[in-house]
């Protein structure tokens, strides 16, 4: 793998189910260290998108890669063991546990360790040290020892957050981070977020319907509409381009 290939790069991804075409001819990198915000009205295709990088869904056409490798015929663990993180739409934590307990099941999952729930946790060992990290940095150490079951909907997408921290991802999907959580809690999610991406340097993909925030956030923005790829450019660029304006934002053209 080239040091200089891509972080991803999608190249004529389609996606037909039937006699209907979802996903159409979609082509874009994405460089190392850079956020991409996903934006489009709803059934424009930003979560089919998605679901065939992160192969949840094959693509019927085109190809997809990260760093230069080929991740078309890679089932879904295979494409997390190559760097590739997500977080969904809705939860997806084990709410019979506490948060400490989540973290540290994908801490020790990029280990090499158990995934079983009933793994006697030592309390010094290094998925419970990277855990207990990854918390501090998502702030919730505090809260560390309650059930995911009982944290409101803006914490539980910090604990999803701390559980990609604890994966050790390079390429992050983030599917609309925003969805469902309170306004109060949507300062704290940019920060965590912002600082997920510059500190680290990992690349970034975010679906996201809150326009502020993905202008506030992202290098470039990514515009879906109808299953294709309408423009792909600068957060400034997008806002005055007509066809996005007429397409998405609709407004009509000056």
């Amino acid at each position: 793998m080239s040091p200089t290939a891509p972080a991803l790069e999608l190249s004529g991804v389609s996606l037909q189910i039937g006699g209907a075409r979802i996903l159409e001819d979609v082509s874009f990198t994405v460089q190392p260290g850079e956020m991409i915000g996903v934006i489009g009205p709803n059934g424009a295709g930003k979560t089919t998108l998605f679901n065939l990088i992160s192969g949840v869904l094959k693509a019927t056409g085109g190809s997809i890669a990260m760093a230069g490798r080929t991740l078309d015929k890679l089932p879904i663990h295979k494409r997390a063991a190559a760097g590739l993180g997500r977080t969904f739409q809705t939860s997806s934590l084990f709410n019979g546990l506490d948060v400490m307990e989540n973290v540290r099941l994908a801490a020790q999952a990029k280990l090499g360790g158990s995934l079983s729930v009933l793994a006697f946790p030592r309390r010094h060992d290094e998925a419970s040290t990277i855990a207990a990290e990854c918390l501090e940095q998502v702030g919730l150490s505090h809260r560390a020892k309650v059930r995911t079951a009982d944290l409101s909907h803006g914490d539980k997408r910090k604990v999803e957050i701390a559980m990609l921290l604890a994966a050790d991802p390079t390429v992050i999907l983030v599917d609309e981070p925003m969805a469902g959580v309170g306004m109060g809690d949507v300062p704290s999610l940019v920060e965590i977020i912002r600082r997920m991406h510059r500190e680290s340097g990992r690349t970034l993909m975010m679906v996201e319907h809150h326009m502020d925030v993905v202008l506030g956030l992202a290098d470039r923005v990514a515009v879906m509409h109808n299953g294709t790829l309408l423009a792909i450019d600068s957060p400034e660029a997008i806002i005055a381009n007509e066809t996005v304006q007429s397409a998405y934002l609709g407004q009509g053209a000056a």
